[in-house]
């Protein structure tokens, strides 16, 4: 099996016959050993001609001895990974993110996980083992400061920050992302009856596998529900080598790694592997550290090579989205209480919450809906209405950004002189600008949001 696949122009010898982009050896005895094209896209959950246009276009896919498909994501330049909003480590805690940094939740219950592994690993028995023939490779804690046996407050607080935006770009779906390490068996899958699964994304921040690759990062493609041999072609590696030691350029690159592992290829254009947005928005799984927003994409933008459903593919992985907490309409909204936030998720593309609210004393009232305090990938509109359903006042401000590592626009704000009565506040996902090339639909609008009114 070794050397069995190889990238298109790294021909086996003279005679070797090409399909595409894959290579297989020649000689009739050898050809009835090998796997045909088809059945090797099969295995990775591919047509074939979406392994071909893979592999012959993206610089970035390579095929194992097994023909399984992964990925090697291009490192960053030292100027790249010295950002001003990636910096070498975090000055400020988290907001966002509350608690001890390793008991970090996102939905905690849900069958499934995505790990985000911060303080070392034995890693073994795995493709990447056996890939570099070290068995085992006992991979260090993530360390900035030179004591790697504690973790700092700073470290902590990119734990923090790199947790808070990773569990955002996978708020929509039915997944607990956590640095608290599961059970193995809560991440292993060992049959199609096991629905309790995961993946681990692994901070690395040696030199074993990185020195040889100068990558940034490693995944294989649609293995997050694969029953067979689950645990071998697990996890994905971000490598602080390649992208830097700072909370936005790793939450960026732990949250495409993952995207890999469910199921998704990158996001370029015919003239670029990975497309880096444009105005303040930019695709997850193209390059998303220069942008203030990043969302899943299905390829709206100018000159776009990948157009497939990534909440779909998302989906097909495992991940179902979330339960809806609110209704549509007016006669389905929940409750909210003046003055006690509310809650809540756009999951699905076309969905608005509604939430029902008395009001007892004529006054001036202020409601504001937020989204996530870090890397937000909801755009909001909030609508009041009147007890007729009659939109009294609404507001949707225009986003951009203050810096890679900051979003503005993303929340909104209405205020009103309201008599006693029963009102309506709704939050519906919207989009900004022309998603070709200036902003964004709806699509990838979703996330989580905390909604609260009080007297102004």
């Amino acid at each position: 099996m070794v050397g069995k696949y190889r990238r298109a122009g790294a021909l086996v010898s003279a005679g070797a016959v090409v399909f595409g982009a894959l290579a297989f050896t020649a000689g009739t005895q050898a050809q009835a050993q090998e796997p045909v094209v088809d059945e090797v896209a099969k295995s990775n959950g591919l047509s074939e001609q979406q392994l071909r246009d893979t592999l012959a276009h993206d610089k970035t896919a390579r095929l194992d001895r097994t023909g399984r498909l992964y990925f090697r994501e291009p490192a960053l330049t030292t100027a790249q990974k010295a950002h001003e909003v990636s910096p070498r480590w975090a000055t400020t805690a988290a907001v966002a993110a509350e608690g001890p940094a390793f008991e970090l939740h996102s939905k905690p219950g849900a069958t499934k996980v995505i790990y985000l592994d911060f303080d070392g690993h034995n890693l073994t028995g795995t493709a990447w083992n056996v890939d570099k023939g070290i068995d085992p490779v006992n991979v260090s804690a993530y360390d900035t400061d030179g004591n790697a046996a504690v973790f700092s407050t700073a470290e902590q607080d990119v734990v923090h920050e790199v947790w808070a935006r990773v569990a955002e770009d996978y708020s929509a779906f039915d997944v607990d992302v956590t640095t608290q390490q599961p059970a193995q068996d809560a991440i292993n899958r060992t049959g199609a009856a096991d629905q309790q699964y995961g993946t681990r994304v692994l901070i690395d921040p040696d030199t074993w596998y990185q020195s040889s690759c100068g990558c940034g990062g490693i995944a294989y493609i649609g293995i997050y529900d694969n029953p067979d041999q689950h645990d071998y072609y697990q996890p994905a590696l971000v490598f602080t080598k390649g992208v830097g030691t700072g909370a936005k350029n790793l939450a960026e690159a732990a949250s495409h790694e993952a995207g890999h592992n469910v199921g998704l290829g990158h996001d370029g254009t015919a003239s670029v592997g990975y497309y880096e947005g444009h105005g303040a928005w930019a695709p997850i799984m193209g390059v998303g550290y220069y942008r203030g927003i990043s969302q899943w994409s299905n390829g709206q933008y100018a000159g776009a090579n990948n157009p497939e459903d990534d909440f779909a593919l998302i989906n097909s992985h495992g991940l179902a989205l979330r339960t809806d907490e609110a209704g549509d309409t007016t006669a389905a909204a929940a409750a909210l209480t003046l003055g006690t936030p509310a809650t809540g998720f756009i999951a699905a593309e076309t969905d608005t919450d509604v939430y029902r609210l008395n009001i007892t004393t004529a006054g001036n009232y202020t409601a504001t809906a937020s989204g996530a305090a870090l890397g937000g990938n909801l755009d909001i509109k909030l609508d009041l209405l009147n007890s007729a359903g009659t939109v009294v006042t609404t507001a949707d401000p225009a986003s951009g950004q203050t810096d890679a590592g900051t979003p503005i626009g993303l929340a909104a704000t209405v205020t009103s002189n309201l008599q006693p009565g029963t009102y309506y506040l709704r939050i519906d996902n919207v989009g900004y600008g022309d998603p070709l090339n200036t902003g964004y639909s709806t699509y990838g609008s979703r996330g989580g949001y905390s909604l609260a009114i009080n007297p102004s």
